[in-house]
């Protein structure tokens, strides 16, 4: 869990992706790291009947997101989940930007590489964890009405990929090589997904559940 409030987040973005809360509002941007699969999410897969129609990752992220609410029961919490949607197709939240006004992951974009090599071709940004480099993933973000959090000084996100040359590699390969997975290894990090989370996280997604049954993971009865 990180820690920004909206207001942060609010003045970066255009009026249309603002989210509609005071600017001294707390929230907190959740990310999962590689050790939620083995530590998360293959028991909740073990345990839970999964619909067939939904992500079981999504599912899992649910679950543990639902007992923190249950926990905190006396305070009024809104849950907004990174691959929600609104009725116009936009994201409910951008989340790499949430990552990095919170501190938690740098944001690197085009606009980051002063001598720019790609003419009019469309790049996307990416975020760097200063940890776990490309191994993790923003899962959602966790609003709170009622806390408002006026004196709370923002924290930079540590910039770990600080060289013009490094930062042309990382959106070269997120762009152009992403199915190799090297974009996330470049910086040193402290741990990276198994052999078995890439198998999962490679896999098209409707395939993922009969992965799922043939890693042993869960039994066809475990869906519904």
């Amino acid at each position: 869990l990180y820690l920004p409030k909206v207001g942060w987040y609010n003045a970066v973005l255009q009026p249309s992706f603002h989210l509609q809360y005071s600017e001294d509002t707390l929230a907190f941007v959740v990310l999962s790291t590689p050790s939620m699969f083995d530590k998360a999410f293959k028991p909740f897969v073990n345990k839970q009947l999964l619909k067939k129609m939904n992500d079981p990752v999504d599912q899992c992220v649910s679950y543990h997101l639902s007992l923190v609410k249950e926990n905190l029961s006396d305070q009024r919490m809104d849950v907004i989940y990174d691959y929600e949607i609104l009725p116009n197709r936009k994201p409910k939240f951008l989340a790499q930007t949430a990552a990095h006004v919170a501190g938690a992951a740098y944001y690197y974009q085009r606009k980051d590489v002063k001598c720019d090599p790609w003419g009019e071709k469309k790049i996307y940004g990416v975020c760097i964890h200063p940890q776990y480099g490309g191994w993790f993933a923003i899962r959602g973000l966790l609003i709170f009405p009622d806390v408002q959090v006026p004196f709370l000084e923002q924290v930079a996100p540590v910039d770990c990929v600080a060289s013009e040359e490094k930062r042309i590699e990382l959106l070269e390969k997120f762009n152009f090589h992403w199915r190799d997975w090297s974009y996330r290894d470049i910086i040193e990090v402290k741990e990276r997904y198994s052999e078995e989370q890439r198998a999962y996280f490679g896999a098209p997604p409707a395939e993922r559940f009969k992965l799922l049954e043939l890693q042993g993971v869960v039994q066809k009865s475990a869906f519904y």
